[in-house]
């Protein structure tokens, strides 16, 4: 039953819908702001906190605000969401950097990758 059980949680995983979009993150203590763009909004927040706390993020400017005022002065926000589920591949890239421009000169953020 155990081998069973494995096996319906891999293909749940597998068959989930991701959701597509763009995401600030927002120092308070400083009123930066740095934007991209995610293929899952609901697990990117996980892997940047991982990279942040680990020290290796690829923005290093972000990294630097991060080291200075910590977690606790962080928040990540989903700022958009793509709906289309007839964009997939280059179309929801092109789709991706449409929005990402739209929003870093909205909120005059940085990029928050490399």
């Amino acid at each position: 039953m155990k081998g069973e059980r494995r096996k319906e949680l891999i293909k749940a995983y597998k068959e989930r819908k991701s959701s597509p979009g763009i995401y600030a993150l927002r120092c308070v203590a400083t009123g930066e702001v740095w934007v991209a763009p995610s293929r899952n909004l609901d697990a990117q927040q996980n892997g940047i906190w991982f990279s942040l706390r680990l020290g290796s993020h690829p923005n290093k400017a972000l990294q630097t605000v991060w080291n200075a005022e910590g977690e606790q002065s962080f928040a990540y926000e989903t700022v958009e969401r793509i709906e289309d589920e007839d964009l997939t591949g280059y179309l929801l890239d092109a789709a991706l950097k449409e929005r990402l421009r739209h929003w870093r000169a909205t909120l005059g953020a940085g990029l928050a990758v490399g």
